[in-house]
């Protein structure tokens, strides 16, 4: 439906409400200035409703950004063969993928050399830590750590996916789960344009 169509379409519907509201009004016999204040507070609703269905698609989005910025979860869409990731509230790059199907919240690192996960998520995602290894020394912002190795059968990005993937696991990571320079290094091209990082498998 092109812009003229639509509008005509308005005017007619708002034609017909006021045909409806103003022979309501006249079989019910109101006073002149009590059936106009009727009549606008009809307006007033009908041009509210069409506001509302006229930019659904925009409010729908902007819902969704509210939405997901109130519950934590990232902004990413899926745009051709590429994964786009919008910043979080906090300026980073966070991503939500699936770790042998069970989902997890990341922040993409490229500092960061291995791809990492607390040991909640790597519980829950019934991966099975090499406790007998001799740790690995991790450096990060709150200092040095130990953890463990482990691997992901396959991990799951939108369009990306990664198969047998060495990861450490530590419960010093305070929750957090990284994707780092060993997924990155994969992909055929990693880079932030316009704001967004752009992952491409």
């Amino acid at each position: 439906m092109d812009m003229t169509t639509d509008q005509m379409m308005r005017g007619v519907y708002l034609l017909v409400l006021l045909v409806l509201v103003g022979s309501a009004l006249l079989a019910r016999r109101v006073p002149w200035r009590g059936a106009m204040g009727m009549v606008l507070a009809w307006v007033a609703i009908f041009a509210g409703v069409l506001i509302l269905f006229s930019f659904r698609n925009e409010l729908g989005f902007v819902a969704n950004r509210v939405r997901n910025e109130v519950a934590g979860k990232p902004d990413q869409k899926v745009s051709g063969q590429s994964l786009r990731i919008a910043p979080g509230a906090d300026g980073h790059y966070w991503v939500e993928a699936q770790i042998n199907g069970t989902t997890a919240r990341f922040l993409i690192d490229s500092g960061a050399t291995v791809t990492a996960l607390s040991e909640e998520t790597a519980m829950a995602a019934g991966l099975n830590i090499d406790r007998l290894a001799p740790p690995m020394m991790m450096n990060t912002a709150n200092g040095t750590i130990t953890a463990q190795r482990s691997s992901i059968a396959m991990l799951t990005l939108g369009p990306i996916s990664a198969s047998d993937l060495p990861v450490a696991v530590s419960a010093s990571f305070g929750g957090v789960n990284v994707i780092g320079m060993n997924l990155l290094s994969r992909l055929s091209s990693w880079r932030v344009e316009n704001g967004e990082m752009i992952l491409t498998p």
